[in-house]
């Protein structure tokens, strides 16, 4: 049974008399070709340990259990352990847990495994989760996720552009980000509103991230605050920030150090000058 085949999911969500969750986003993946470029470009092999998250009806789970391992698939919706377990019960290296990710102890789950992150992230979520799991990375070798395309667009983007924020700079921060396919809206049951992307962020190691900054806790600080309130100059955001409250005389200081002006946006800094301001404005 090809869980990647739209009739087949059409017949299982009718015999199971299953009503698709709005408030968790679910759209699941029904193409073949799509599911197989996810995997590759994954590059899961034998010796993969996958964490999926929310296997829905177990579409991608089941071409990531042929590839894998192992995978490891966290589902929210209680109504879709029954249908996971039932449709994937011919396989025996799958661990599936019912749970919100971001409520989860991950270093428990994975126990010190090393494991590929692989996704098709509800769009109301996406952030939170890239988030939580960058910041988890120690355990975490690569991200491909499939995600809204403006969003997998504005984690490459750079300075200069409305899409540029903290979730670029973050994503840049902890991997190399690589858009790995696009995905028309038509490849999904129900189809959602938009079309959508698949990205690959490999985790650099903490000694090989293209930046380095002193406290990187702080500088992210100093990020959130800057495009919390991007319309303001960062001697206006960091000073009214009630995360940062840094006096504008001390970022003045350190803009000067750095060659740049007083009426700066946080929109026109890239990661590297972030770090540097960050380390200036810790002395």
């Amino acid at each position: 049974m090809d869980l990647g085949n739209p009739r087949i999911i059409q017949q299982i969500i009718k015999e199971q008399n299953f009503a698709v969750q709005k408030k968790y986003g679910q759209n699941f993946l029904v193409d073949t070709n799509i599911l197989e470029g996810i995997v590759n470009a994954a590059e899961i092999t034998k010796d993969d340990v996958v964490l999926e998250i929310g296997p829905g009806m177990g579409s991608l789970t089941q071409y990531l259990l042929e590839a894998a391992k192992e995978v490891i698939a966290v589902e929210v919706d209680k109504m879709l352990i029954p249908i996971l377990k039932d449709n994937l019960k011919e396989y025996d290296n799958l661990t599936l847990i019912h749970g919100d990710v971001l409520k989860l102890d991950l270093d428990e789950i994975l126990k010190g495994q090393r494991v590929k992150v692989v996704a098709n992230l509800p769009y109301y979520i996406t952030t939170p989760i890239v988030m939580e799991l960058l910041e988890k990375q120690e355990n975490i070798e690569s991200i491909t996720v499939m995600v809204q395309k403006e969003v997998a667009q504005r984690m490459q983007e750079g300075p200069g552009s409305k899409s540029y924020g903290a979730l670029s700079l973050a994503v840049q921060f902890y991997s190399k980000p690589e858009i790995v396919l696009n995905v028309s809206k038509h490849c999904f049951l129900p189809k959602p509103d938009v079309d959508s992307a698949v990205i690959k962020l490999d985790i650099y190691k903490k000694e090989e991230r293209p930046v380095q900054a002193k406290d990187a806790e702080f500088m992210f600080c100093l990020i959130r605050a800057a495009f919390n309130q991007r319309r303001k100059t960062l001697l206006n955001a960091l000073s009214n920030d009630a995360g940062t409250k840094i006096p504008k005389e001390k970022t003045l200081e350190a803009l000067s150090k750095m060659g740049k002006s007083e009426s700066i946006r946080g929109e026109a800094l890239t990661l590297q000058e972030f770090a540097e301001l960050s380390d200036l404005l810790m002395i």
